[in-house]
Formats: C-alpha cells, structure tokens, sequence
C-alpha cells in the first residue's frame, strides 16, 4: 500500500504517460467523450422528467374521470343500445360501498363538447367552458386563485349563485384594471355573482390560454339554475395515498352498473380516464430512457476502455526492458502489476473527471440561459444530475481503469528477466 502513494511510483506514472502526449490525450479523449456523453444523456432524461411532471405539479396524479356511455349488452330486459345517466345518488353510493376514496366529485358542464354557451355581461359576450363543481376539485386539479375565493360548502348548501371565472375570462368580459369581483355575469340568461378569478397551467403542455377560458360555479345552484335536476355529467374521483384508483375503479363501476341496471360485464357503459395510469406509463418511460442513457453511455464508454488497454499494452511492450531489469533486481509480480494498474487508473480517472467536468459546464450554461425564461409551459427543466450519478460514473471509472490495466499488467508479469534483457 505504502508503495501505491510513493512519490517515486506517481513519478513514473506521469514519465510513462508523458513520454508521448498527443497518443495519451488521444487515447483519454475515448474515456472523456464516453463519460461526457453518459452524464449528458442522464442530465437530458432529468430535464425532460422535470418538464413533465411541472405539468403535473398540483394535481392529484392517482385520479380518474368517469363519466356514462351507452349500454352495449342487454340485461334484465332493458335493450343494448340504452344511454343513461350518472345520478347525485352515485356519488353517496360510491362513497359508502368503495373503501380508500379521498374525493368522489361530481361535475356538470356547459359548452366545451356540449357546444358553445353564451356567457354576457353588459354588451360583451363570450364562449366559454362552465362547471358545476364541489369545493374538492381545486384539490384534484392545479388552480391558483389570483384574486376572491374559490367555491365552499356553504355555496354548495345555499345554493349561491356565485362563479369564479379564469383570468382569460376577465380580459374578455372587463376593461383593462376593471374590478371583477363582486360584479355580475349572465350564464345562459341567469345571474351570477363573480367572487375569484383564477390561473392554472394547461395540461400536457397544451394551450394555456384555453385553460384560463373556464368557470366554475356550485354544483347545487348549476343543477338548479340550468334544469340539471339529480343528473351529474361526470366525476372526478381521487383515491387515497398508498390506495391505485387503477386498482379500485372496477369497484366504482361494479357500483355504478348495479345502480342503473348494467351489465356486469359491459366494460363500454362506462368511459373513463385514468390518469394514475397514464402517469405511471409516463414514470415508466423515464425509467426507460435511463436505461437506455446508461446503456449507450456505457458502450460509449467502453471504447474508451479499449483504448487505454490498447496503450497501455504499448507502454508495456515499450518497457519491456525496464521491466525485466526490474525483475532481475527482485521486484515481486505484484509490484510490476500495482504499476501498470495504477496508470491505467490514473489515466481513466483523470480523463473521466475532465469528462464531468465539461459536461457540468455545458449543464450549468444551459441552466443558466433557461434562469431568463419563462418555463411554466415548457417540457424541459433544470436539466442536471445528482451526486448519485456522479459516485456511480467515479465508481464506473475506477472498475474501467482496473479492466483496461488488467491485460496489460498480466502480460507484464509474464516478460521473464533473461528475455527482457535481450530486447534490444
């Protein structure tokens, strides 16, 4: 061990790989570039994982939407073919028979699919998404109140008819720094009492201007004001921590389709969306391109590896005679191994920490230019790599630079004394 950190040992390590540099720079280049490309690739999956999920952040990802199709087989006499509808019954329903449910939220909704509405104020009109909801649903999807409130139980009890509208709203239906709150917008011909304007991001990083077109308003009073009566159009339901909705919304069907006489197995009755699934597909995916980061990284890498044993191969038969008057004073095996080892180490670590080196600058220049940028919207964020990644490509260095020595240093110990001296 002591000889490992001799002064003399590190000397003959740097004569050995300086006697010719541009084949040594060439040669760490391989490991460099390898190392480079593996750390980038990580950092680039990380930006792209980022992005993504920024468009999940505060919406409850273990969520499904669930709304009525039509009935595709008959069954206790009722025709296939049948279209019905969800009932405010379901929702208490589901409730009591379907265990781990943190929210079941029932919606009503105007425009969108259904088509245009009109909502007025004055002489200004405009088309746009409204909602009958329960408070829970800013729980399930990401809303930011900019101004007011949003919607409560006591709205929902007293049937108010209030609204919150989206900012994109407000720039239609006002004039530029007119107060919303407290003023009144007509939906489809009824009066309601604007209380909060909102902004939240689109999903999926689809348009964000159509996300700010929407309004929300109880669902009592939406059910009372647009003739609803008990029918709910869909709902949101979210499931509690450590609990899939992918694994419970057979449950929630198996209620639904007993309440309204469904086949048990018409799996076409039933539409939803299950975005726990979606989600875990897109976690999966990420997982994915690691692999493939350090797959490709590694094959890189590799042919770096082949390069150092390829020059230390060289160096060794350069030594040839070194070595063998080495041998003939009494060096052991072990000594002419550790040797050869330590500069195809050296020369792999070195080569390799420049390598993360410049892949960290590159890393901290592209974050540095995206500091400026707006990137709400944006599928890519903070591209980086953690300390993690870094130990693991130290780890993958060392393990490199004892395989690419290996050869070398077993062909070392192999050159007998007597032979060595006669090479000329």
């Amino acid at each position: 061990m002591s000889k490992i950190f001799s002064r003399d040992s590190w000397s003959e390590i740097i004569e050995a790989l300086s006697s010719n540099w541009f084949r040594t720079l060439l040669t760490a280049f391989g490991v460099l570039w390898g190392i480079f490309i593996l750390v980038i690739l990580l950092a680039a999956g990380n930006g792209l994982e980022n992005g993504v999920k920024q468009g999940f952040s505060g919406m409850a990802t273990n969520s499904m939407f669930m709304w009525a199709q039509t009935a595709s087989k008959p069954y206790k006499g009722l025709p296939k073919g049948r279209r019905y509808n969800f009932k405010v019954g379901d929702v208490t329903a589901i409730k009591q028979n379907v265990p781990n449910l943190r929210y079941v939220s029932p919606r009503n909704q105007l425009g969108g699919f259904r088509g245009a509405n009109n909502v007025t104020r004055g002489l200004k009109t405009g088309a746009y998404n409204v909602y009958g909801d329960y408070p829970e649903i800013i729980k399930q999807q990401p809303m930011d109140i900019t101004s007011g409130r949003f919607l409560n139980y006591a709205d929902i009890n007293d049937k108010r008819k209030v609204a919150i509208i989206g900012e994109s709203v407000k720039t239609g239906l006002y004039d530029p720094g007119e107060e919303a709150i407290g003023s009144y917008i007509k939906i489809n011909g009824v009066n309601f009492m604007v209380i909060g304007t909102y902004k939240k991001k689109s999903n999926g990083g689809g348009d964000a201007e159509e996300a700010q077109k929407e309004i929300y308003v109880p669902f009592t009073s939406f059910s009372q004001a647009f003739n609803m009566g008990e029918t709910v159009g869909w709902m949101a339901i979210t499931a509690e921590d450590g609990s899939s909705i992918t694994n419970l919304k057979d449950q929630v069907f198996d209620v639904v389709k007993a309440r309204h006489s469904i086949h048990p197995e018409d799996d076409r009755a039933v539409g939803n969306f299950d975005l726990y699934e979606e989600y875990s597909k897109i976690n999966g995916l990420f997982v994915a391109l690691n692999f493939v980061a350090y797959f490709v990284g590694i094959l890189v890498l590799l042919s770096g590896i082949i390069g150092i044993s390829n020059i230390m191969l060289i160096v060794v038969k350069e030594r040839t005679k070194e070595i063998g008057i080495r041998r003939a004073l009494g060096a052991t095996p072990w000594s002419i191994r550790s040797q050869v080892l330590l500069e195809s180490i050296f020369l792999t670590i070195i080569s390799g920490m420049a390598g993360i080196v410049l892949a960290s600058a590159i890393l901290a220049l592209v974050n540095y230019f995206m500091e400026g940028m707006d990137t709400s919207e944006m599928m890519f964020l903070n591209p980086s790599v953690n300390i993690g990644v870094v130990l693991i490509a130290l780890a993958i260095l060392i393990i490199s630079g004892l395989l690419a020595g290996l050869i070398p240093a077993q062909n070392a110990i192999k050159v007998k004394p007597v032979d060595a001296l006669r090479t000329e």
